[in-house]
């Protein structure tokens, strides 16, 4: 054991910087594949509560699709099979699109059980008083949703940041891609990964935290306002 942590603190000064650089890469795929893919799954929650059935039909299809079809797949069909059509886009971008398509189905899912969670009455009251669908929908049911379901959306984000790893199948420098080059130069291949997932630990770690802590937050703020609500009702006046 002594050995093994001795022979990645002799290799660290090399591996250090590079496997760094890979971090960012992989900070980058995760936080603008998940910004991309939020206001995607937003706008597709929102076709989906369309009355039009063909709206609410394809909204349906892309879900259901994006959700069916493998990560992977997706990544190969936007890296090696549109240049075939004429667009060719880099590795980086690609894997950034991948995920957010991917990620924007299931956020879109999670949007809608923050808006079953609604009630009913709000959209009619927003509608009755003049409002247009959009501005229901924006300024009415979203605000509230956004509150209902970001313990959720941060824990999709800690899985986006994990799933970030398949790009490297499509020659995106990120932190396993970067991993993997080091492991056929040093022939160290347990030391390498072993640093590799400390890496995404430390990444995912503290994200983990902040969604407990949030969520911790969430429930006591739901049972302040009950038994503030609670209260109110002990102590009003009957009519």
């Amino acid at each position: 054991m002594i050995s093994f942590v001795r022979t990645i603190l002799e290799n660290i000064p090399d591996w250090g910087p590079r496997l760094l650089d890979a971090v960012w890469v992989t900070c980058t795929l995760t936080i603008c594949g998940f910004l991309l893919a939020f206001p995607v799954g937003i706008a597709v929650e929102f076709v989906r509560t369309r009355r039009s059935p063909i709206l609410r039909l394809t909204a349906d299809a892309y879900v259901s699709v994006m959700r069916g079809v493998p990560i992977l797949v997706i990544l190969y069909l936007l890296y090696f099979a549109l240049p075939e059509a004429g667009i060719a886009l880099p590795s980086l971008l690609a894997g950034i699109l991948g995920l957010a398509l991917v990620y924007s189905a299931y956020l879109a899912e999670v949007f809608r059980a923050g808006f079953a969670a609604v009630p009913s009455g709000q959209r009619e009251a927003a509608m009755a008083s003049g409002l247009g669908p959009w501005q229901t929908f924006r300024l009415i049911l979203l605000p509230q949703v956004i509150r209902k379901v970001l313990p959720p959306l941060l824990i999709n984000l800690v899985s986006l940041l994990k799933d970030s790893s398949i790009c490297a199948l499509i020659a995106v420098p990120e932190l396993t891609l970067t991993s993997r080059a080091i492991m056929s130069e040093s022939f160290l291949p347990l030391h390498v990964f072993v640093v590799t997932a400390c890496g995404y630990f430390m990444i995912a770690w503290p994200a983990s935290l902040a969604v407990r802590s949030l969520e911790r937050w969430l429930c006591r703020r739901a049972e302040g306002s009950e038994t503030a609500q609670s209260s109110q009702d002990l102590f009003a006046t009957p009519a």
